[in-house]
């Protein structure tokens, strides 16, 4: 593998609320080399920085919501851990390009881009299969990333959504070759179906999708060619890989996905 590889910790969320250090070991033991995070359960920008240090984690990033990105000592904080990118994991659609509240999320977003990067940090954006969608004849997510400069938003490609929202995954990083320094590798079976978004904590109280059959799988076990999305990667100039699988399948736990697909990625000649 030429890239350094890291697990979005939301991939083992359960495990990191009932035991924050116990599960840092584990995925250290598995051989990643860095975490994005999903929260901090309570411990503070110290305590974590010295953990991962202690554990030889690189804290490279984080998923942190629009809404909490906006409150004052938010990135300071995440800078204080040590990541180097932060994450826009969602937003509602009228935050969306032809939503009502677009433009003042636009110029919300070129500010904390530009504090990010005074911190040492660079702001990404993660999207999901709905950014596929069009205004204008043009999908969401090119609208947004050509309506804020790429030194203030670069993309973190989840390439799972890319595959479900329509678009091939290695085109897409290709696309993007400058501005993809960090993307998502997800592996999935099955394909689209109705309410897609109750399987990634959205609309909860709805029934989860089944028309389609979706499920996350470890890599390796879905449809997605890795091999391939890797190559471009590198031609793109992507830095960090991230693991991320949002919820378990095959009979596996969380922490048993995660081995199997860290246990795939040795096996990649790329």
């Amino acid at each position: 593998m030429k890239f350094p590889i890291a697990i979005q910790l939301y991939s083992v969320r359960d495990d990191m609320g009932e035991d924050f250090e116990g599960t840092l070991k584990k995925v250290s033991e598995m051989g990643f080399d860095g975490v994005e995070f999903a929260g901090l359960f309570d411990h503070s920008a110290e305590e974590v920085k010295a953990l991962c240090a202690e554990l030889g984690l690189v804290p490279i990033s984080a998923h942190v919501s629009y809404d909490d990105l906006l409150k004052e000592g938010t990135l300071e904080t995440y800078a204080a851990v040590g990541c180097k990118f932060i994450a826009i994991p969602w937003i509602d659609e009228d935050k969306r390009p032809g939503g009502k509240d677009y433009a003042e999320f636009v110029e919300n977003v070129k500010a904390i881009g530009a504090k990010a990067k005074e911190l040492g940090m660079q702001l990404c954006y993660h999207n999901h299969d709905v950014e596929f969608g069009k205004v204008n004849g043009k999908y969401i997510l090119d609208t947004l990333y050509d309506d804020i400069p790429a030194d203030l938003l670069q993309t973190q490609l989840d390439t799972c959504w890319v595959n479900v929202g329509g678009e091939d995954p290695v085109e897409y990083v290709k696309k993007y070759a400058g501005r993809a320094d960090i993307i998502h590798l997800k592996d999935f079976a099955g394909k689209k179906g109705e309410n897609m978004y109750a399987l990634i904590g959205v609309d909860e109280d709805e029934k989860k999708n089944t028309d389609g059959e979706f499920e996350y799988r470890p890599l390796g076990l879905g449809l997605q060619d890795i091999p391939a999305i890797l190559k471009a990667a590198e031609e793109a100039g992507t830095k960090w890989v991230v693991f991320e699988q949002d919820d378990p399948s095959m009979g596996l736990s969380r922490l048993e996905c995660a081995q199997k697909s860290m246990d795939y990625l040795r096996t990649v000649n790329v």
